[in-house]
């Protein structure tokens, strides 16, 4: 990727409301089974979404796919809400604001753009939580939680703040990425 291209993704980026982010190798995804485990024991949406495990690949499949890649970018939002359930709109606008940047970048021939926005897939309410039977196949993403990513750790080594939150009341960190090519 020259420079002119990669500061037109960039530009595209900003054009669509994201402007903190980082340009990072794919490879410096951290990933791990952990990060699976924690969706099965932890998240009362996994088994319920069609964007949330078991629906998407497997840990180690996640990783192969990271891996076919050379560059990304790394998307930041520093949020915080009112209330928490307003954090459920904010999402489904970051989810098809994201789209719409992956569609930009595929349309500028970089057939291998994919997004994982910064929220939970919630263009549906209810989701039919299945893969196959979603209603909007061309817009919902998965989280890079659900691809195994360890977002604590990546998002730290790209020098970015994370912790873990105590209550809703405090400012979130949240990520997403761009993958390009």
């Amino acid at each position: 990727m020259t420079k002119s291209t990669a500061k037109e993704i960039e530009r595209m980026a900003k054009d669509h409301g994201f402007g903190d982010f980082k340009r990072v190798n794919p490879r410096d995804v951290i990933t791990g089974d952990w990060v699976r485990m924690k969706c099965q024991f932890g998240c009362d949406n996994y088994g319920k979404r069609g964007c949330c495990p078991p629906e998407v690949p497997s840990a180690a499949d996640c990783r192969r796919i990271f891996d076919e890649y050379k560059v990304a970018l790394l998307l930041h939002f520093a949020v915080k809400f009112k209330h928490p359930e307003l954090r459920h709109r904010w999402g489904r606008e970051m989810q098809k604001k994201a789209v719409a940047l992956e569609r930009e970048v595929f349309l500028a021939d970089f057939p291998k753009a994919f997004v994982f926005p910064p929220a939970p897939c919630r263009l549906c309410n209810p989701c039919p939580g299945k893969k196959r039977e979603c209603k909007q196949p061309y817009t919902a993403r998965p989280t890079l939680e659900a691809f195994a990513v360890d977002v604590y750790s990546t998002a730290r080594k790209m020098e970015y703040p994370i912790h873990v939150l105590r209550g809703y009341e405090e400012e979130m960190n949240r990520f997403g990425l761009l993958l390009v090519e």
